[in-house]
């Protein structure tokens, strides 16, 4: 199988994990394919300002301010359109503001597109039905729920999480054929094994003190504050890390508040080391979006949901509770003690643990990979008559 010459991943800066589900999809390409041209391409970078605001940081403050009014938008925008208008504005809307995108996928010239998100997929898919672009075009969804935005016509691969997604696309249309059964794509390095004893050393973590991993989400959003407070208030004889993400003013102010705690309590910020970390935790309290949840199965983390998004991290949590991978933290009142009494109990972890490692798919990235270069070849010559699969 002959390596693609060019390779187009794109993504939308509408939430943290579209970005690194492509950037996993970019390492995996450069490690498989070293002579390809590889490039990875946040779509609203070249869109303007007013509709990138919108879009990326519109979402981040709706989340923050109406969580509850996005879970009505998910589950209304989900059903089948009574008449395409809606559909036919909303793709409108989208060409109207991302022109220049366009332009440069059609002077790049890539063989084959990989979506993380389905802004560009739209985009995309319309103009390959125009004629205006040849590339293959893929699609990589980022939760384990298939919305109805993810559906593109034209789109000749869909990666998804697992089996149910290929009965639910089966059912609004898609071809089996066209489903590719991967996980969700994380960083190849999720797959290595870890030297624990180095790692606590590197990090300078006890190892005789139980060590939960408090998630922010890579933009760092929630009421984490009051959810440190519920930890503090319950959980003893343990160390807590806080990784607050890109927001800097929510770092300083939970450093601020680590002061003053009863257990020992770190606050870092963005890091590229998420893996060493989830490899030293006992338990992660975490959002439980598709890519930090993916990370946390392939370390075997047991996790415990909190600030769910409603919606798809709705979705992801009950896959997660009914898979016995996670418990719910949802009520700020009883996150404390449930965390602490899961602390407390080696032989629940121990379950959890195992439910974790048998939902893990570390190498869904270098799987796409490969996928994505079958789906570049030429087709070739079939011995007997060709008919459709």
């Amino acid at each position: 199988m002959a390596a693609p010459r060019r390779i187009l991943i794109l993504s939308a800066s509408a939430g943290a994990g579209h970005l690194r589900a492509a950037e996993a999809v970019e390492t995996a390409c450069r490690r498989l394919y070293p002579i390809a041209e590889v490039r990875h391409i946040d779509t609203l970078t070249l869109t303007p300002v007013s509709f990138r605001r919108a879009y990326g940081a519109g979402y981040l403050d709706f989340v923050n301010r109406a969580p509850d009014l996005m879970g009505v938008l998910y589950d209304r925008t989900n059903r089948p359109p009574r008449s395409p208008t809606a559909d036919r504005v909303r793709l409108a809307v989208d060409r109207l503001n991302t022109r220049p995108f366009v332009r440069f996928v059609r002077e790049f010239e890539p063989e084959v597109v990989c979506h993380t998100h389905f802004l560009p997929a739209g985009i995309l898919t319309h103009q390959k039905r125009k004629g205006r672009i040849d590339a293959h075009q893929a699609v990589v969804v980022t939760d384990f729920d298939v919305h109805r935005f993810w559906l593109c016509r034209g789109v000749e691969r869909y990666f998804v999480a697992r089996a149910d997604n290929r009965v639910h696309l089966e059912a609004l249309g898609v071809s089996k054929e066209a489903v590719r059964v991967t996980g969700i794509p994380i960083d190849p390095v999720f797959a290595d094994a870890a030297d624990i004893g180095a790692l606590r050393r590197k990090h300078a973590v006890a190892d005789r003190l139980p060590f939960v991993l408090v998630l922010c989400g890579g933009f760092g959003v929630g009421p984490i504050g009051h959810l440190l407070g519920a930890l503090w208030a319950a959980v003893r004889g343990a160390q807590i890390v806080v990784v607050a993400g890109r927001n800097e003013r929510l770092r300083a102010n939970l450093e601020r508040l680590a002061q003053g705690a009863p257990i020992p309590t770190r606050v870092i910020g963005f890091t590229r080391e998420m893996r060493e970390w989830m490899a030293l935790a006992d338990v992660c309290v975490t959002k439980p979006g598709g890519l930090t949840t993916s990370e946390a199965l392939a370390c075997g983390l047991p996790l415990v949901v909190a600030n769910a998004i409603p919606g798809q991290e709705t979705r992801n949590a009950t896959f997660l509770y009914e898979s016995g991978a996670a418990i719910s933290g949802e009520n700020p009142y009883t996150l404390g003690p449930r965390v602490a009494q899961l602390l407390a109990s080696p032989a629940r972890l121990g379950v959890m643990k195992r439910a974790a490692r048998a939902l893990a798919r570390p190498h869904a990235a270098l799987d796409i990979a490969e996928e994505l270069a079958r789906l570049a070849a030429p087709a070739t010559p079939a011995a007997g008559p060709a008919h459709d699969p």
